[in-house]
């Protein structure tokens, strides 16, 4: 098997699963709660959604705009304290009471008040308040959506950080905003958009209920068709969700069941495959179906490529005014926007910071802040120690790593090749790790050694064979054996550089990335090495370098029980970036970095013999300090080659 055809095969599970196991409507109740706080969890925003009391929105008009049947006003607010918000309200004139209020969610366009400024200004003509607001990407200040596409920042899947995440947050900000309007019914509050905007429009009538309609227009795809016909490779990073716990747009749709729902979507779009978008209509229907509402759900498909189409305008706007507004009228009837370019507005008349971006801005730096890594942990004793590791371990296995085998395949461990020389005894060693894939590794147990023999694994790189390792390991004590196992990725199983940004991406969407891969290929390795016969089961050692240590940690903290841990150059934290073409610090690991950091997790090995091979970060001092504050048996040791380690 290929990495390709096993991220296909992992992905076609994750939507083929979606929903199945819902068979009545209590099933759905009996979930739906805690479903609804994995969402808000894989989109990292509960913080904020369990705060008491949100902060002031600080809502500023800067201007105003005049029209016959409309004004316009030019305004900003602060989703959370100086993370602004720039955003146009169109509010109808002559309206008697409260309307209805519409959130108009920006794609991915520059100047988004200026190009899709006709949206929001036909909801206004309909008699609903609209607002449109910006994202954080190309609105007047300008951050960053292409964090991982573009700048190297896969350290966003180790903080559970999506700028999906800040875009439903802005947008539940906006709802409050529209709430406070005397203009606008509370009740009555509708949510649409195109592309990015039309992501965002299921995610956030997923997350809050005050959405009593969504439209997403251009927005809708299942996880195999991203990841199998890798329409991922032209999807900003704004588009997914943290999928840790391996969910597929169907998911999200349930959360919004049942409240009206209309998907529309272009039969020739680029990046969203109709194919895809049927299947997610078709398994949403029978769920509406489910629930007793199956006329709440539409789907409208459209002619020509990734964009809005006169039938997509005009259902969106006969949708709302049904569901909304109790007003029933055909697609013949609803007009059009107004497509006369001398009716629009120019770009500057609707700027919202006409004297410049304010300079306390928190926009630009919003993925430094928005979660925020864990601080270490607070450890004073071995009790305590022991404690905060089966916490530790509890959750990483849930938000870290979930895609783990429920089922582990059997290991079917092979003696593929034996070998002797005047010194040595030599097996090429196999075992399964997951289905499909068989992994290699070269034991070497040196004659003279005792039975059972201490064994070393020793996690090669990328770009590492065997012979690499055993020169680099001539050195070591001869009295322990040493198997050199090619994990996924290194050796026979590796892939080219041109792939490794795909696959770090598409990784993250069947939720598990490519260092999360290794932990498990690892611990299968050292589960193999355990039921050899002449190994010392109570004498394993565990080496890795650069990319590697990070495994080699994460896999001795799971597995436990290990006699020592040799680290060799790694990472000073995984909070760190990547080249933009994914091709270096392959590290992330979803999540983890809300939760623990490299440094922690070397501490929490104690009392497992902690080695350091060469110079090592000054991150890891933490480390060093709990060991000292624990004492024996647990060690830390310094050493400058392999030949000065010893287990004692």
């Amino acid at each position: 098997m290929n990495i390709f055809e096993y991220l296909c095969i992992e992905a076609r599970k994750l939507t083929r699963k979606s929903l199945i196991g819902i068979k009545s409507k209590s099933d759905w109740e009996n979930i739906r709660t805690k479903k609804h706080s994995q969402f808000v969890d894989m989109l990292g925003i509960s913080e904020y959604m369990n705060l008491k009391e949100k902060p002031p929105l600080n809502v500023k008009i800067t201007g105003t705009i005049e029209r016959d049947e409309y004004i316009v006003n030019k305004l900003y607010y602060e989703s959370l304290p100086k993370l602004y918000v720039t955003g146009n309200l169109y509010i109808p004139k002559n309206i008697k009471g409260r309307v209805p209020g519409i959130l108009y969610l920006s794609g991915h366009a520059a100047n988004q008040k200026f190009h899709y400024q006709a949206h929001p200004r036909k909801f206004a003509q309909l008699g609903f308040v609209a607002l449109i607001i910006e994202t954080i990407q190309l609105g007047e200040i300008p951050g960053y959506h292409h964090g991982v596409y573009k700048y190297g920042m896969f350290n966003w899947y180790s903080l559970g950080y999506t700028p999906a995440g800040v875009e439903v947050w802005n947008a539940i900000r906006a709802i409050d905003l529209l709430q406070s309007r005397p203009e606008v019914d509370p009740e009555r509050i509708g949510v649409t958009g195109i592309s990015g905007g039309g992501a965002i429009t299921w995610y956030t009538a997923a997350i809050d209920e005050r959405i009593k309609v969504a439209a997403p227009v251009c927005g809708t795809a299942t996880i195999s068709s991203h990841v199998c016909k890798r329409t991922i490779d032209s999807h900003c990073d704004c588009m997914f969700w943290i999928n840790n716990y391996m969910w597929d747009l169907t998911d999200i749709g349930a959360l919004i069941a049942p409240r009206p729902l209309l998907i529309a979507s272009a039969k020739k779009d680029w990046i969203f495959d109709i194919k895809s978008v049927r299947e997610i209509y078709r398994k949403l229907k029978d769920f509406y179906t489910l629930l007793g509402f199956p006329e709440n759900i539409m789907l409208v498909e459209t002619p020509g490529p990734h964009s809005y189409h006169e039938t997509s305008r005009k259902a969106v706007f006969a949708w709302f005014l049904k569901h909304l507004k109790k007003v029933n009228i055909t697609l013949h009837e609803v007009e059009d926007i107004d497509k006369d370019l001398e009716s629009l507005e120019t770009a500057e008349s609707l700027k919202v910071f006409t004297r410049g971006i304010p300079s306390d801005e928190r926009v630009t730096t919003v993925q430094d802040w928005f979660i925020k890594p864990v601080p270490p942990p607070k450890i004073r004793s071995i009790d305590d120690l022991l404690e905060y590791k089966d916490d530790l371990k509890t959750i990483l296995l849930e938000k870290t790593f979930n895609a783990f085998p429920k089922e582990p395949e059997d290991l079917d461990i092979r003696i593929e090749l034996e070998q002797e020389d005047n010194s040595n005894i030599g097996y090429l060693v196999s075992f399964v790790t997951e289905k499909g894939w068989r992994l290699h590794m070269h034991v070497i147990r040196p004659k003279k050694a005792d039975i059972p023999s201490p064994i070393m694994l020793i996690l090669l790189s990328r770009g590492q064979t065997v012979r690499d390792g055993i020169r680099l390991f001539k050195n070591l004590d001869p009295s322990w054996a040493r198997a050199y196992v090619e994990l996924r990725g290194v050796g026979i199983n590796s892939w080219g550089k041109n792939i490794q940004w795909y696959l770090r991406r598409a990784a993250m969407l069947t939720g598990r990335t490519i260092a999360s891969i290794r932990v498990y290929d690892s611990l299968r390795a050292l589960e193999a090495l355990s039921r050899i016969s002449w190994v010392d089961k109570n004498r394993i050692a565990l080496f890795g370098s650069g990319e590697m240590a990070v495994v080699a940690l994460y896999a001795a903290f799971l597995r436990g029980n290990l006699a020592s841990v040799l680290l060799h150059e790694p990472p000073s934290s995984q909070n760190i970036y990547s080249n933009p073409d994914g091709t270096d610090n392959v590290i992330e690991m979803l999540n983890c970095l809300r939760y623990t950091d490299l440094p922690y997790i070397a501490g929490l090995l104690w009392p497992t013999q902690l080695v350091f091979l060469g110079v090592r970060p000054t991150s890891y001092v933490w480390a060093e300090d709990l060991y000292r504050r624990l004492g024996s048996p647990g060690m830390v040791r310094h050493i400058k080659d392999i030949s000065q380690w010893s287990l004692g």
